[in-house]
């Protein structure tokens, strides 16, 4: 049994070219044109990865991203025809590991399908089963899993790597080129305000946790999990 994919984009001939080219690499793919559509298929289809336009009718490509994000952790790659920093920005906060702008070559977003996987694939075969542990926080990259004082909380897969590579490394300083390559892998197609973004959203869930520790902006260079004396 292949990888399976599921398209979802209002645009009929959009989605039999992508059903066309990426059987033809050897891909199981369903197309859904609405975001009702999209997310019963999400369900029952159960896919490996999820192509997302935005602007689809019923509901748009947002809220589709979120009510996937409340159960599972597979790839998302949102399709866009702005390409604005708004647009990422957003769907980097909802969930989304990358982004792809109409119009498009499909030998890119092929690569880019082929990258997310490579980089969700590693991380969920991993056999590291070490916890980390500082007061009031656990961070588990085997099961996916953040405590904060001892209660599980839901975070997409990629904010926890990123905290978790951080914590693992505490009191040690990385720029957001470093973190793009150690968190999202050297073929990550995206920019440096990804890092932002995802600290950001770290920093929300984080806010008031300890005292004993903190999430750090080093101006000028980049970011570290300090451990307070």
């Amino acid at each position: 049994m292949g990888t399976k994919l599921l398209v979802i984009d209002d645009d009929v001939n959009i989605c039999d070219m992508l059903r066309m080219y990426f059987e033809n690499e050897g891909y199981e793919v369903k197309t859904a044109n609405d975001g009702v559509e999209g997310l019963s298929y999400f369900k029952m289809y159960e896919p490996d990865l999820v192509l997302l336009d935005i602007m689809l009718p019923k509901k748009d490509g947002w809220q589709v991203c979120r009510e996937i994000r409340e159960s599972s952790s597979k790839p998302i790659i949102m399709i866009t025809a702005k390409g604005e920093v708004f647009d990422k920005v957003l769907g980097l906060e909802l969930g989304a590991d990358d982004f792809i702008v109409k119009p498009f070559d499909t030998k890119e977003l092929s690569a880019r399908v082929k990258a997310v996987l490579r980089r969700y694939t590693a991380h969920d075969n991993t056999g590291d089963d070490e916890v980390i542990k500082f007061d009031n926080i656990e961070i588990s990259l085997q099961k996916y899993e953040l405590k904060l004082k001892g209660k599980s909380v839901d975070i997409p897969p990629k904010e926890l790597e990123l905290l978790y590579f951080l914590a693992a490394n505490y009191n040690r300083v990385f720029t957001r080129d470093q973190l793009l390559d150690k968190v999202w892998g050297f073929d990550y197609l995206g920019d440096s305000r990804t890092v932002d973004v995802h600290v950001k959203r770290l920093r929300e869930k984080l806010e008031g946790v300890s005292d004993k520790w903190i999430l750090k902006t080093v101006w000028g260079v980049g970011y570290k999990f300090e451990i307070l004396q």
